[in-house]
């Protein structure tokens, strides 16, 4: 298989479209965050690009004009005041107008407003999770929930399914716990002790909430290999729903909870960044990783889509946040290191600064892609 057919075999068309989905609207909201504060400070804004690059349709309304670009890898607003103004001499100057001419708190305000947003976004998604679905309590030991089906194994060939639900093996209810070999051991792992060895074998499986049997004759060896049927396996997690508030308040929580392990997974890419480390990071996904994901994800459940847009609205929040020149949280600091000092910076400074950091995001970028495609070689 070459690098195209294993990345095309990762993905699902309609994985791709609720990728494009879920990430067009993380930026969608970010940007008209951006766009709302500026333009409620009285600051014109030039135009508002959902996707970057070449541009595919526009249109001009209420000032802005609106654009659709080619690749769906962001997008951007451009403030009046924000880019450096032609000097009329071939050259360029620190702009003085719109949101240069705004006091640092409106300016911190516009730059602020775009990962607040996500964040917002995050909780009110978390909520809604949490109070309509409910919150993880306990796994079930007495059943074996099917995660995932290997393509093309034999699990597949039966009909199982990713979702589907394993009660009985032989006609025996799967027990909360078992013990062998001196070992006591979950019940839904007799699945896996039944198929070690040969016979005909009957599951008991629950799909979509029916019943049924599934019998087929089974070869624990072939040729001295041991056989696999080909189930990923996962705990079969109960749900309690909670009241608004307390979804609200757990919603909080979890997000708190979440910001130390967001920042170490930064700065773990960081390190691998400048180490040029293309090994696999689990907590980081570039395009395809998300794409990967978000295509599992739609095979499973519509709250697994949900919970995969909270992550990655938390992550486009906290990430934008970091002090990197380019990004808001670096804008916020450029902002706050002239007010302090009562007086912005040099135009030459603050453009060499801007530049450093968005060469070293694009470089990010760059890095995070080919450490994903590298995975299918």
């Amino acid at each position: 298989m070459n690098v195209l057919e294993g990345i095309a075999a990762a993905l699902t068309p309609l994985g791709l479209l609720w990728t494009l989905l879920i990430i067009g609207v993380a930026t969608f909201i970010h940007e008209l965050a951006h766009y709302a504060l500026a333009r409620r400070q009285g600051v014109a804004v030039q135009s508002f690009s959902i996707g970057m690059g070449p541009v595919l349709l526009r249109r001009a309304w209420r000032g802005t004009e609106w654009r659709l670009s080619l690749l769906p890898i962001g997008g951007y607003v451009e403030i009046d005041g924000m880019a450096p103004e032609d000097d009329g001499q071939g050259g360029y100057r620190q702009p003085t107008r719109g949101f240069a001419a705004l006091p640092a708190w409106g300016k911190v305000a516009i730059l602020l407003a775009g990962p607040l947003v996500n964040l917002l976004l995050a909780v009110a998604l978390m909520t809604l999770n949490f109070s309509a679905q409910g919150v993880p309590e306990t796994a079930r030991q007495d059943r074996a929930y099917i995660s995932g089906i290997v393509s093309g194994s034999r699990a597949q060939q039966l009909g199982l399914r990713a979702g589907d639900v394993i009660t009985a093996v032989d006609g025996q209810p799967l027990p909360q716990t078992f013990t062998q070999d001196g070992q006591t051991l979950p019940g839904w792992q007799r699945v896996q002790r039944a198929l070690a060895t040969d016979g005909r074998r009957t599951l008991t499986v629950e799909q979509a909430g029916v019943a049924r049997q599934i019998t087929f004759d089974w070869e624990a060896r072939v040729g001295g290999t041991q056989q696999r049927l080909g189930i990923q396996y996962g705990p079969l997690i109960e749900y309690r729903r909670l009241s608004v508030p307390a979804a609200f308040s757990n919603s909080l929580r979890v997000t708190a909870e979440a910001l130390p392990q967001v920042l170490r997974s930064f700065a773990g890419l960081f390190q691998r960044f400048f180490t040029l480390d293309l090994s696999r990071d689990e907590n980081v996904s570039g395009p395809i990783g998300t794409a990967e994901i978000v295509s599992r994800a739609a095979a499973l459940s519509p709250w697994a889509l949900v919970q995969v847009a909270i992550l990655l609205n938390l992550s486009l929040a906290f990430f934008n946040l970091l002090p990197i020149p380019g990004l808001d949280g670096g804008r916020i600091v450029l902002v706050l290191v002239g007010a302090l000092r009562g007086r912005p910076l040099s135009f030459g400074q603050e453009q060499a600064i801007t530049f450093a950091g968005f060469a070293l995001v694009m470089a990010l970028m760059v890095f995070v892609v080919v450490r994903d495609v590298t995975r299918f070689f």
